[in-house]
Protein backbone atom coordinates (compact mmCIF):
# COMPACT_ATOMS: atom_id res chain seq x y z
CA UNK A 1 0.00 0.00 0.00
CA UNK A 2 1.50 3.30 -1.28
CA UNK A 3 2.02 5.78 2.51
CA UNK A 4 1.54 9.26 2.01
CA UNK A 5 4.88 10.55 1.27
CA UNK A 6 5.47 7.83 -1.16
CA UNK A 7 2.38 9.37 -2.68
CA UNK A 8 3.57 12.57 -2.40
CA UNK A 9 6.92 12.02 -4.10
CA UNK A 10 4.69 10.40 -6.70
CA UNK A 11 3.02 13.57 -7.53
CA UNK A 12 6.70 15.59 -7.14
CA UNK A 13 7.32 13.20 -10.00
CA UNK A 14 4.29 14.01 -12.38
CA UNK A 15 5.01 17.72 -11.35
CA UNK A 16 8.38 17.30 -12.97
CA UNK A 17 7.35 15.52 -16.34
CA UNK A 18 3.78 17.68 -16.69
CA UNK A 19 5.95 21.39 -16.39
CA UNK A 20 8.49 20.88 -17.83
CA UNK A 21 6.68 19.18 -20.87
CA UNK A 22 5.11 22.59 -21.37
CA UNK A 23 7.74 25.19 -19.84
CA UNK A 24 7.19 27.34 -22.74
CA UNK A 25 3.73 27.68 -22.46
CA UNK A 26 4.04 29.06 -19.12
CA UNK A 27 6.34 32.27 -20.31
CA UNK A 28 4.88 35.27 -20.47
CA UNK A 29 6.18 39.11 -20.45
CA UNK A 30 6.42 40.50 -17.19
CA UNK A 31 6.14 43.95 -15.88
CA UNK A 32 8.88 45.86 -14.72
CA UNK A 33 10.89 45.45 -17.99
CA UNK A 34 12.93 42.66 -16.66
CA UNK A 35 12.81 39.69 -19.39
CA UNK A 36 9.88 37.03 -19.75
CA UNK A 37 9.19 34.86 -16.75
CA UNK A 38 7.20 31.64 -15.55
CA UNK A 39 3.68 32.50 -13.82
CA UNK A 40 2.34 29.20 -12.53
CA UNK A 41 -1.09 28.44 -13.33
CA UNK A 42 -1.02 25.35 -11.10
CA UNK A 43 -0.94 26.18 -7.16
CA UNK A 44 0.25 23.38 -4.77
CA UNK A 45 -2.66 22.39 -2.44
CA UNK A 46 -2.98 22.07 1.32
CA UNK A 47 -0.42 22.30 4.03
CA UNK A 48 3.06 20.72 4.26
CA UNK A 49 2.67 20.80 8.09
CA UNK A 50 -0.81 18.51 7.80
CA UNK A 51 1.67 15.63 7.15
CA UNK A 52 3.64 14.48 9.69
CA UNK A 53 7.68 15.13 9.38
CA UNK A 54 8.65 12.20 8.43
CA UNK A 55 6.11 12.07 5.51
CA UNK A 56 7.45 15.69 4.23
CA UNK A 57 8.31 15.94 0.69
CA UNK A 58 11.36 18.48 1.55
CA UNK A 59 13.81 16.55 1.98
CA UNK A 60 16.95 19.23 1.06
CA UNK A 61 17.18 22.71 2.15
CA UNK A 62 19.38 25.63 1.47
CA UNK A 63 19.41 28.54 4.02
CA UNK A 64 20.88 31.44 2.50
CA UNK A 65 21.23 34.85 4.89
CA UNK A 66 22.57 37.90 3.28
CA UNK A 67 23.04 41.50 4.58
CA UNK A 68 21.60 44.69 5.63
CA UNK A 69 18.26 45.67 3.63
CA UNK A 70 15.09 46.67 4.78
CA UNK A 71 11.78 45.02 3.39
CA UNK A 72 10.35 48.16 1.83
CA UNK A 73 13.98 48.83 0.51
CA UNK A 74 14.48 46.59 -1.72
CA UNK A 75 10.83 45.13 -2.43
CA UNK A 76 8.56 48.04 -1.37
CA UNK A 77 8.02 48.39 -5.37
CA UNK A 78 5.73 45.13 -4.71
CA UNK A 79 2.76 47.30 -3.18
CA UNK A 80 2.87 48.75 -6.89
CA UNK A 81 3.22 46.06 -9.64
CA UNK A 82 0.17 45.86 -11.38
CA UNK A 83 0.64 42.37 -12.90
CA UNK A 84 1.84 41.03 -9.71
CA UNK A 85 -0.97 42.39 -7.91
CA UNK A 86 -3.46 41.11 -10.43
CA UNK A 87 -1.79 37.52 -10.63
CA UNK A 88 -2.38 37.29 -6.78
CA UNK A 89 -6.05 38.35 -6.60
CA UNK A 90 -6.99 35.93 -9.66
CA UNK A 91 -5.07 33.14 -7.55
CA UNK A 92 -6.03 33.90 -3.89
CA UNK A 93 -8.97 36.47 -3.69
CA UNK A 94 -9.76 39.79 -2.64
CA UNK A 95 -8.19 39.34 0.28
CA UNK A 96 -4.30 39.21 -1.28
CA UNK A 97 -2.60 42.31 -0.44
CA UNK A 98 1.01 43.09 0.42
CA UNK A 99 2.09 45.14 2.74
CA UNK A 100 4.69 47.37 0.77
CA UNK A 101 5.26 51.25 0.91
CA UNK A 102 8.68 52.63 -0.83
CA UNK A 103 7.08 56.02 -0.60
CA UNK A 104 7.46 58.04 2.76
CA UNK A 105 8.42 60.84 4.80
CA UNK A 106 11.31 61.89 7.28
CA UNK A 107 12.62 64.56 9.41
CA UNK A 108 16.12 65.82 9.80
CA UNK A 109 17.32 66.93 13.18
CA UNK A 110 17.17 70.43 11.59
CA UNK A 111 12.76 70.03 10.83
CA UNK A 112 13.33 69.79 6.71
CA UNK A 113 11.01 66.83 5.56
CA UNK A 114 12.64 64.39 3.26
CA UNK A 115 11.08 61.95 0.75
CA UNK A 116 12.66 58.23 -0.22
CA UNK A 117 13.81 58.01 -3.13
CA UNK A 118 14.20 55.53 -6.36
CA UNK A 119 18.03 54.60 -7.03
CA UNK A 120 17.04 52.52 -9.96
CA UNK A 121 19.70 53.31 -12.56
CA UNK A 122 22.24 54.03 -10.74
CA UNK A 123 21.22 58.04 -11.06
CA UNK A 124 20.17 59.28 -7.72
CA UNK A 125 22.51 61.10 -5.31
CA UNK A 126 23.54 57.92 -3.49
CA UNK A 127 24.14 55.95 -6.36
CA UNK A 128 23.97 52.46 -6.32
CA UNK A 129 26.37 51.98 -3.77
CA UNK A 130 25.70 55.33 -1.55
CA UNK A 131 29.45 56.01 -1.91
CA UNK A 132 30.44 58.94 0.09
CA UNK A 133 27.19 58.38 2.20
CA UNK A 134 27.56 56.72 5.79
CA UNK A 135 26.87 53.01 6.20
CA UNK A 136 23.29 53.58 7.68
CA UNK A 137 23.07 53.29 11.46
CA UNK A 138 21.91 49.37 12.68
CA UNK A 139 22.75 49.59 15.94
CA UNK A 140 20.91 48.60 19.19
CA UNK A 141 20.59 52.09 20.42
CA UNK A 142 20.16 53.60 16.94
CA UNK A 143 18.04 50.74 16.20
CA UNK A 144 15.86 52.32 19.07
CA UNK A 145 16.28 55.60 17.64
CA UNK A 146 14.85 54.64 14.01
CA UNK A 147 12.16 52.67 15.69
CA UNK A 148 10.84 55.70 17.76
CA UNK A 149 11.70 58.78 16.15
CA UNK A 150 12.24 58.37 12.25
CA UNK A 151 15.12 56.93 10.31
CA UNK A 152 17.00 60.60 10.20
CA UNK A 153 16.10 61.13 14.03
CA UNK A 154 19.34 62.85 15.72
CA UNK A 155 21.39 59.61 16.89
CA UNK A 156 19.56 57.25 13.92
CA UNK A 157 23.09 56.67 12.35
CA UNK A 158 21.59 57.75 9.36
CA UNK A 159 21.92 60.57 6.07
CA UNK A 160 19.86 60.44 2.94
CA UNK A 161 21.08 56.96 2.01
CA UNK A 162 19.04 55.36 4.27
CA UNK A 163 16.20 56.96 2.37
CA UNK A 164 16.77 54.98 -1.18
CA UNK A 165 14.85 52.43 -2.66
CA UNK A 166 15.15 49.99 -5.55
CA UNK A 167 12.92 48.68 -7.88
CA UNK A 168 12.50 45.83 -10.17
CA UNK A 169 14.80 46.53 -12.26
CA UNK A 170 17.52 47.31 -9.95
CA UNK A 171 17.18 43.78 -8.26
CA UNK A 172 16.23 41.10 -11.36
CA UNK A 173 17.24 37.95 -9.60
CA UNK A 174 14.83 39.06 -6.36
CA UNK A 175 11.95 40.49 -8.59
CA UNK A 176 11.46 37.31 -10.42
CA UNK A 177 11.83 34.98 -7.32
CA UNK A 178 9.34 37.18 -5.32
CA UNK A 179 6.54 37.31 -8.23
CA UNK A 180 7.55 33.30 -9.09
CA UNK A 181 7.46 32.08 -5.20
CA UNK A 182 6.25 32.94 -1.30
CA UNK A 183 7.38 36.18 0.12
CA UNK A 184 6.65 37.74 3.53
CA UNK A 185 5.42 40.77 4.74
CA UNK A 186 5.79 40.51 8.64
CA UNK A 187 9.04 38.75 8.37
CA UNK A 188 11.39 40.40 11.04
CA UNK A 189 14.83 40.71 12.13
CA UNK A 190 15.37 38.52 15.43
CA UNK A 191 16.54 41.63 16.96
CA UNK A 192 16.33 45.76 17.17
CA UNK A 193 20.38 45.11 16.43
CA UNK A 194 23.46 44.39 14.38
CA UNK A 195 24.50 41.62 12.03
CA UNK A 196 25.76 38.77 14.50
CA UNK A 197 23.55 39.05 17.18
CA UNK A 198 20.91 38.20 14.19
CA UNK A 199 23.08 35.75 13.07
CA UNK A 200 23.12 34.13 16.28
CA UNK A 201 19.31 34.20 16.58
CA UNK A 202 19.51 31.99 13.00
CA UNK A 203 22.02 29.68 14.43
CA UNK A 204 20.92 29.33 17.81
CA UNK A 205 17.65 31.25 18.84
CA UNK A 206 19.47 33.75 21.15
CA UNK A 207 22.67 35.51 21.41
CA UNK A 208 24.17 34.74 24.21
CA UNK A 209 23.12 38.25 26.00
CA UNK A 210 25.48 39.85 23.87
CA UNK A 211 23.76 43.25 21.39
CA UNK A 212 26.74 43.79 19.54
CA UNK A 213 29.24 42.44 17.16
CA UNK A 214 31.22 40.50 20.13
CA UNK A 215 33.90 38.32 18.90
CA UNK A 216 34.72 35.56 20.30
CA UNK A 217 38.42 35.20 20.12
CA UNK A 218 38.88 34.22 23.89
CA UNK A 219 36.44 31.68 24.27
CA UNK A 220 37.47 30.09 21.05
CA UNK A 221 34.21 30.44 19.75
CA UNK A 222 30.26 30.37 21.15
CA UNK A 223 29.92 27.59 23.11
CA UNK A 224 26.42 27.45 23.51
CA UNK A 225 23.80 24.74 21.53
CA UNK A 226 23.26 25.69 17.73
CA UNK A 227 20.37 23.91 15.51
CA UNK A 228 23.82 22.66 13.64
CA UNK A 229 24.72 20.32 16.85
CA UNK A 230 21.36 19.32 17.26
CA UNK A 231 20.96 18.20 13.62
CA UNK A 232 24.61 16.41 13.38
CA UNK A 233 23.21 14.81 16.97
CA UNK A 234 20.72 13.02 14.82
CA UNK A 235 22.23 12.20 12.22
CA UNK A 236 21.17 14.56 9.93
CA UNK A 237 23.82 15.82 7.43
CA UNK A 238 25.05 19.02 7.36
CA UNK A 239 27.50 21.47 5.63
CA UNK A 240 28.41 25.05 5.40
CA UNK A 241 30.07 26.00 2.21
CA UNK A 242 31.75 29.68 1.76
CA UNK A 243 33.86 31.52 -0.86
CA UNK A 244 36.31 32.95 1.79
CA UNK A 245 35.75 32.43 5.30
CA UNK A 246 32.85 30.32 7.30
CA UNK A 247 30.69 32.57 9.38
CA UNK A 248 30.04 29.74 11.44
CA UNK A 249 33.43 29.75 12.60
CA UNK A 250 32.78 31.84 15.48
CA UNK A 251 31.38 28.59 16.85
CA UNK A 252 34.50 27.01 17.32
CA UNK A 253 36.17 24.34 16.11
CA UNK A 254 33.26 22.08 16.55
CA UNK A 255 31.64 23.52 12.99
CA UNK A 256 34.87 22.54 11.32
CA UNK A 257 33.61 18.88 9.97
CA UNK A 258 30.87 21.29 8.28
CA UNK A 259 33.23 23.72 6.16
CA UNK A 260 33.55 23.52 2.37
CA UNK A 261 34.59 26.12 -0.02
CA UNK A 262 31.67 27.36 -2.54
CA UNK A 263 33.01 24.88 -5.26
CA UNK A 264 32.16 22.01 -3.63
CA UNK A 265 28.43 23.21 -3.32
CA UNK A 266 28.45 23.52 -7.30
CA UNK A 267 29.75 20.23 -7.61
CA UNK A 268 27.31 18.53 -4.70
CA UNK A 269 24.52 20.37 -6.56
CA UNK A 270 25.75 18.63 -10.32
CA UNK A 271 26.26 15.31 -8.52
CA UNK A 272 22.94 15.26 -6.32
CA UNK A 273 24.93 14.99 -2.99
CA UNK A 274 23.91 17.81 -0.77
CA UNK A 275 23.43 17.02 2.67
CA UNK A 276 19.97 17.24 4.12
CA UNK A 277 20.91 21.19 5.23
CA UNK A 278 22.94 23.03 3.42
CA UNK A 279 24.11 26.39 4.83
CA UNK A 280 25.87 29.26 2.30
CA UNK A 281 27.95 32.37 3.04
CA UNK A 282 28.30 34.94 0.43
CA UNK A 283 31.28 36.99 -0.30
CA UNK A 284 32.34 38.67 2.48
CA UNK A 285 35.38 40.19 2.13
CA UNK A 286 35.87 43.48 0.45
CA UNK A 287 38.16 42.85 -2.23
CA UNK A 288 35.03 41.25 -3.87
CA UNK A 289 32.10 41.55 -1.49
CA UNK A 290 28.92 40.43 -2.75
CA UNK A 291 26.73 39.97 0.13
CA UNK A 292 24.22 43.38 -0.54
CA UNK A 293 26.28 44.96 3.29
CA UNK A 294 26.53 48.56 1.99
CA UNK A 295 28.63 49.69 0.27
CA UNK A 296 28.97 46.92 -2.20
CA UNK A 297 26.93 47.01 -5.26
CA UNK A 298 23.74 44.72 -5.34
CA UNK A 299 24.44 44.06 -8.75
CA UNK A 300 27.21 41.31 -7.07
CA UNK A 301 24.90 40.12 -5.10
CA UNK A 302 22.35 39.35 -7.76
CA UNK A 303 25.28 37.26 -9.66
CA UNK A 304 25.77 35.12 -6.91
CA UNK A 305 22.51 34.64 -5.51
CA UNK A 306 21.54 33.54 -9.46
CA UNK A 307 24.38 31.21 -9.43
CA UNK A 308 23.76 29.29 -5.95
CA UNK A 309 20.01 29.26 -6.91
CA UNK A 310 20.71 27.78 -10.54
CA UNK A 311 23.20 25.30 -8.93
CA UNK A 312 20.04 24.09 -6.50
CA UNK A 313 17.23 24.16 -9.29
CA UNK A 314 19.89 22.17 -12.02
CA UNK A 315 20.27 19.34 -9.46
CA UNK A 316 18.17 15.98 -8.11
CA UNK A 317 17.07 17.88 -5.01
CA UNK A 318 15.06 20.59 -6.66
CA UNK A 319 12.22 18.20 -6.96
CA UNK A 320 11.79 17.44 -2.89
CA UNK A 321 13.93 20.97 -2.50
CA UNK A 322 13.45 24.19 -0.30
CA UNK A 323 15.58 27.49 -0.92
CA UNK A 324 15.36 30.37 1.80
CA UNK A 325 16.53 33.51 0.97
CA UNK A 326 16.96 36.03 3.93
CA UNK A 327 18.93 39.01 5.61
CA UNK A 328 20.05 39.34 8.51
CA UNK A 329 19.24 42.69 9.41
CA UNK A 330 17.72 45.54 8.24
CA UNK A 331 21.09 47.51 8.01
CA UNK A 332 19.00 51.08 8.53
CA UNK A 333 16.95 51.94 5.68
CA UNK A 334 13.81 52.62 6.19
CA UNK A 335 10.85 50.77 7.14
CA UNK A 336 7.28 51.80 7.38
CA UNK A 337 6.37 48.54 9.94
CA UNK A 338 7.11 48.65 13.60
CA UNK A 339 9.23 46.23 14.68
CA UNK A 340 7.11 43.41 17.30
CA UNK A 341 8.22 42.67 20.74
CA UNK A 342 8.55 38.27 20.82
CA UNK A 343 8.66 35.81 23.57
CA UNK A 344 12.62 35.80 24.82
CA UNK A 345 15.39 34.32 26.78
CA UNK A 346 16.46 37.60 27.56
CA UNK A 347 12.86 39.66 27.06
CA UNK A 348 12.48 42.45 29.73
CA UNK A 349 10.24 45.41 30.25
CA UNK A 350 13.56 47.84 30.16
CA UNK A 351 13.69 48.46 26.03
CA UNK A 352 17.34 49.22 26.45
CA UNK A 353 17.75 45.37 27.80
CA UNK A 354 15.01 43.73 25.90
CA UNK A 355 15.96 40.78 23.23
CA UNK A 356 12.60 40.22 22.83
CA UNK A 357 12.29 43.40 20.69
CA UNK A 358 12.35 42.03 16.87
CA UNK A 359 13.86 44.39 14.55
CA UNK A 360 12.38 45.87 11.21
CA UNK A 361 11.68 43.94 8.05
CA UNK A 362 13.72 42.25 5.89
CA UNK A 363 13.33 40.72 2.27
CA UNK A 364 12.52 37.26 2.49
CA UNK A 365 11.54 34.57 -0.15
CA UNK A 366 10.82 30.53 0.35
CA UNK A 367 11.53 28.73 -3.09
CA UNK A 368 9.95 25.20 -3.66
CA UNK A 369 8.13 23.23 -5.52
CA UNK A 370 5.81 23.29 -3.25
CA UNK A 371 5.87 27.24 -2.62
CA UNK A 372 2.30 28.97 -3.91
CA UNK A 373 3.41 31.50 -6.70
CA UNK A 374 3.35 35.11 -5.94
CA UNK A 375 1.93 34.37 -2.55
CA UNK A 376 2.33 36.73 0.32
CA UNK A 377 2.12 34.79 3.97
CA UNK A 378 1.40 37.55 6.74
CA UNK A 379 2.38 35.70 9.33
CA UNK A 380 4.55 37.05 12.19
CA UNK A 381 8.41 35.70 11.47
CA UNK A 382 12.00 36.22 12.39
CA UNK A 383 14.93 33.91 11.60
CA UNK A 384 14.03 31.46 14.60
CA UNK A 385 11.21 30.78 12.30
CA UNK A 386 13.62 29.09 9.93
CA UNK A 387 15.23 26.81 12.80
CA UNK A 388 11.52 26.19 13.78
CA UNK A 389 11.08 23.98 10.28
CA UNK A 390 14.33 21.99 10.79
CA UNK A 391 13.19 21.32 14.30
CA UNK A 392 10.15 20.21 13.14
CA UNK A 393 11.28 18.60 9.27
CA UNK A 394 14.78 16.59 11.45
CA UNK A 395 13.81 16.65 15.04
CA UNK A 396 10.34 15.80 16.34
CA UNK A 397 9.20 19.10 17.03
CA UNK A 398 5.55 19.53 16.60
CA UNK A 399 4.38 22.07 13.83
CA UNK A 400 3.10 24.47 15.10
CA UNK A 401 2.65 25.28 18.90
CA UNK A 402 4.68 25.63 22.25
CA UNK A 403 2.95 22.62 23.67
CA UNK A 404 4.42 19.05 25.24
CA UNK A 405 7.89 18.11 25.52
CA UNK A 406 10.17 21.01 24.25
CA UNK A 407 13.50 19.09 24.44
CA UNK A 408 13.49 20.03 20.56
CA UNK A 409 13.94 23.57 20.97
CA UNK A 410 17.06 25.98 21.82
CA UNK A 411 15.23 29.05 23.42
CA UNK A 412 11.76 30.04 24.05
CA UNK A 413 12.24 31.93 20.81
CA UNK A 414 12.23 29.32 18.30
CA UNK A 415 9.60 27.29 20.98
CA UNK A 416 7.09 29.93 20.58
CA UNK A 417 7.83 30.89 16.92
CA UNK A 418 5.85 30.07 13.77
CA UNK A 419 6.96 28.08 11.81
CA UNK A 420 7.72 29.34 8.11
CA UNK A 421 6.85 26.48 6.51
CA UNK A 422 3.19 27.04 6.81
CA UNK A 423 2.19 28.39 3.38
CA UNK A 424 4.11 25.28 1.46
CA UNK A 425 1.42 23.32 -0.30
CA UNK A 426 1.79 19.29 0.47
CA UNK A 427 0.14 18.26 -3.05
CA UNK A 428 0.61 19.15 -6.94
CA UNK A 429 4.06 21.02 -6.84
CA UNK A 430 5.23 22.97 -9.95
CA UNK A 431 9.11 22.78 -10.15
CA UNK A 432 9.42 25.14 -13.43
CA UNK A 433 11.37 28.57 -12.95
CA UNK A 434 11.95 31.37 -14.97
CA UNK A 435 15.02 31.10 -16.82
CA UNK A 436 17.93 32.40 -14.91
CA UNK A 437 19.93 32.66 -18.06
CA UNK A 438 18.60 35.56 -19.22
CA UNK A 439 18.65 37.87 -16.24
CA UNK A 440 19.03 41.05 -17.18
CA UNK A 441 22.10 41.52 -14.66
CA UNK A 442 23.97 45.19 -15.35
CA UNK A 443 27.98 45.31 -14.79
CA UNK A 444 28.97 46.03 -11.18
CA UNK A 445 30.08 49.54 -10.28
CA UNK A 446 33.67 50.77 -8.90
CA UNK A 447 34.27 49.71 -5.08
CA UNK A 448 33.97 53.00 -2.95
CA UNK A 449 37.15 54.66 -1.99
CA UNK A 450 38.16 56.12 1.53
CA UNK A 451 36.46 56.47 4.24
CA UNK A 452 32.79 57.24 3.73
CA UNK A 453 31.85 60.82 5.04
CA UNK A 454 28.74 61.41 6.81
CA UNK A 455 27.07 64.52 6.10
CA UNK A 456 24.00 65.68 7.52
CA UNK A 457 21.18 64.57 6.57
CA UNK A 458 19.25 65.32 2.95
CA UNK A 459 23.15 67.03 2.38
CA UNK A 460 24.56 66.03 -0.83
CA UNK A 461 28.11 62.87 -0.32
CA UNK A 462 31.11 63.64 -0.13
CA UNK A 463 32.17 62.71 -4.23
CA UNK A 464 36.24 63.22 -3.38
CA UNK A 465 35.68 59.37 -1.57
CA UNK A 466 34.65 58.18 -5.06
CA UNK A 467 36.81 55.81 -6.58
CA UNK A 468 37.37 55.06 -10.30
CA UNK A 469 38.96 51.73 -10.00
CA UNK A 470 37.52 48.54 -10.50
CA UNK A 471 37.04 46.05 -6.90
CA UNK A 472 39.73 43.56 -9.28
CA UNK A 473 42.57 46.35 -9.10
CA UNK A 474 42.59 45.62 -5.29
CA UNK A 475 45.73 44.03 -3.90
CA UNK A 476 44.07 40.98 -1.69
CA UNK A 477 47.48 41.24 0.73
CA UNK A 478 46.83 45.09 1.48
CA UNK A 479 47.41 45.23 5.44
CA UNK A 480 45.62 46.64 8.18
CA UNK A 481 46.63 50.26 8.60
CA UNK A 482 46.93 50.49 12.47
CA UNK A 483 46.63 54.34 12.03
CA UNK A 484 43.47 54.48 9.90
CA UNK A 485 40.31 54.20 11.48
CA UNK A 486 39.15 51.05 9.83
CA UNK A 487 39.97 51.41 5.68
CA UNK A 488 42.11 48.78 4.28
CA UNK A 489 45.74 50.38 3.13
CA UNK A 490 46.42 49.14 -0.47
CA UNK A 491 48.26 50.79 -3.26
CA UNK A 492 45.31 51.22 -4.99
CA UNK A 493 43.82 53.63 -2.35
CA UNK A 494 41.55 52.00 0.53
CA UNK A 495 38.09 51.10 0.05
CA UNK A 496 35.57 51.39 2.79
CA UNK A 497 35.59 48.43 5.36
CA UNK A 498 32.92 46.32 4.86
CA UNK A 499 30.36 46.09 7.94
CA UNK A 500 29.33 42.80 9.59
CA UNK A 501 30.91 39.60 9.14
CA UNK A 502 33.10 41.15 6.43
CA UNK A 503 35.01 43.34 8.78
CA UNK A 504 34.50 40.81 11.95
CA UNK A 505 35.88 38.09 9.80
CA UNK A 506 38.83 39.95 9.26
CA UNK A 507 39.16 41.23 12.48
CA UNK A 508 39.63 37.27 13.41
CA UNK A 509 41.58 36.49 10.73
CA UNK A 510 44.21 39.10 11.99
CA UNK A 511 44.17 37.90 15.62
CA UNK A 512 45.14 34.25 14.72
CA UNK A 513 41.34 32.89 15.74
CA UNK A 514 40.95 30.51 12.51
CA UNK A 515 44.78 29.25 13.45
CA UNK A 516 43.99 28.83 17.06
CA UNK A 517 40.37 26.32 16.26
CA UNK A 518 42.24 24.70 13.01
CA UNK A 519 40.18 26.13 10.64
CA UNK A 520 41.72 26.81 6.95
CA UNK A 521 42.01 30.30 5.80
CA UNK A 522 42.28 29.48 2.17
CA UNK A 523 39.78 31.21 -0.10
CA UNK A 524 38.18 29.83 -2.21
CA UNK A 525 39.52 29.79 -6.32
CA UNK A 526 36.21 31.20 -6.55
CA UNK A 527 35.37 33.71 -4.22
CA UNK A 528 36.55 36.97 -6.82
CA UNK A 529 33.84 35.61 -8.86
CA UNK A 530 30.76 37.38 -8.84
CA UNK A 531 32.17 40.87 -7.98
CA UNK A 532 33.80 41.52 -11.05
CA UNK A 533 31.25 40.49 -14.13
CA UNK A 534 30.25 42.91 -16.93
CA UNK A 535 26.68 43.36 -17.22
CA UNK A 536 24.78 40.33 -18.79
Amino acid sequence: MINRREFLRAGSAVGLSTAFGTQLAGCVPATGGIGSEYFPTRIPQGSILNFPASEAPIDHVVILMMENRSFDHYLGWLGSDQGYLERGLRNYGGSFSIDARPHQEYTDPLGTTHSTFSMTGGTSVAGYRGCGFADPGHGWGSGRIQRDQGFLAAGSGNDLFALGYMEAADLPFHARMARRFTTFDHYHASVLGPTQPNRRYLHSAQSGGYKNNYLPILELGHQWDTIWDRLRAAQVSVRSYSPDLPSLAFWGERMIPMFAPIDRYFEDCSAGTLPAVTFLDPPYLPWWQADDHPLSDPAAGQRYLRDVFRAFTESPHWANGLFILTYDEWGGFFDHVAPPVLPDLLGSRDDQQNFGQAGFRVPTVLASPYSKPGYVDHRTYDHTSILRFLEWRFLGAPPEGSGGDASWSLSPRDRNANNIGNSLGATNPDPVLFDLNDLPLRAVTPICAGIPQAPSPGMQPDRSASSSQSSSAMSLDAPRDASDTGALAGDHGAPTEPGGPGADLLDALELGYFEQIGASTEFSSMAGTWASQPGS
